[in-house]
């Protein structure tokens, strides 16, 4: 489904984002994390990308699978990094195939441990992405006649490479030109920032739906490499205070995250988010007690029941 439609019939949405396994076994783990999910009737989930190679096929393999043994509508990243045309083309020819109805187009990330020469590279920002997939929508051979749905990313508290938040901001506004459809945001943990970054977008003119990025913590190690990965994540006093007081009781540690995560979300929907995109980390059990807390699923899946009876 179209993302345009999917935000004309869930308003607000609701995703979850898994990565890609790297062995048979995690495979299996993620799928019957996947399947626990299904229940709840996301809007979307989203797979995320390897760069140089490293999980790309086992993306294109998971997308593929969601797509066609669960009722799931799955979203893939595409990235510029270590990418030809012609790959990218071929990628989207691909999906396209299997009706693949959206794309979320990305910056990416170099390949780690070595130093990268992205000069060779054919897209070198993700508004040169999102471009070509607009121009591909024009000519490709997509079976929906609007082609790919496009979503890019958003960071509520500004863009790590980017310290210009000026700068930055015109770097979004050029993505959503470009053809970008809606935006994810980076992970938050102040609501703050995002109501700021919403506020900013719109006075940039950037008027496409804006989904909010929630990672909630589960584990001091967890927490500890959502700091390393989020590339200047900002941890709000109150939830440090917290996590401290949790010492080494990893229930605990949990109880605290999906307390925290439930009273963003809480406060997202009082605000009309448009959106709520849970970072799993290809568990479901915090993105379920949440979902469970906010009251949506049962109605979700109550409607569903009705549909399929009067069927």
């Amino acid at each position: 489904m179209h993302i345009t439609d999917i935000m004309a019939k869930d308003s607000p949405t609701f995703s979850f984002e898994f990565f890609p396994p790297k062995t048979v076994e995690s495979a299996e783990n993620l799928f019957q994390t996947i399947r626990e999910l299904e229940e709840y009737m996301p809007s979307f989930v989203s797979v995320t990308y390897g760069a140089g190679g490293s999980t790309r096929d086992l993306t294109h393999d998971l997308v593929e699978r969601i797509q066609t043994t669960t009722k799931l509508d799955p979203i893939p990243h595409l990235t510029c990094v270590c990418h030809k045309e012609e790959e990218i083309e071929a990628i989207l020819r691909r999906y396209a195939k299997t009706c693949i109805g959206n794309i979320l187009a990305l910056g990416g990330d170099p390949p780690r441990g070595c130093n990268y020469d992205r000069s060779s590279d054919a897209f070198q920002h993700a508004s040169d992405l999102v471009k070509f997939i607009k121009r591909y929508n024009e000519v490709g051979d997509h079976p929906d006649p609007r082609g790919f749905g496009i979503g890019v990313a958003g960071f509520p508290e500004g863009h790590p490479s980017t310290p210009n938040r000026l700068v930055e901001m015109h770097h979004l506004k050029a993505k959503v030109d470009a053809g970008a459809n809606y935006i994810v945001t980076q992970l938050f943990f102040d609501n703050r920032d995002y109501y700021d970054f919403r506020e900013r977008c719109e006075l940039a003119g950037i008027h496409v739906p804006i989904i909010a990025g929630i990672m909630p913590i589960t584990s001091v190690s967890g927490f500890k490499r959502i700091a390393e990965l989020a590339g200047g994540a900002r941890f709000p006093a109150k939830l440090l205070r917290a996590v401290q007081r949790c010492g080494d009781d990893r229930k605990m540690v949990k109880r605290v995250g999906v307390h925290f995560a439930l009273e963003q979300c809480h406060d997202l929907l009082d605000n009309r988010v448009r959106g709520i995109h849970f970072y799993t980390l290809n568990q479901s059990d915090a993105t379920r007690e949440i979902f469970d807390s906010l009251g949506i699923p049962r109605r979700q899946r109550e409607e569903a029941a009705v549909e399929a009876s009067a069927t």
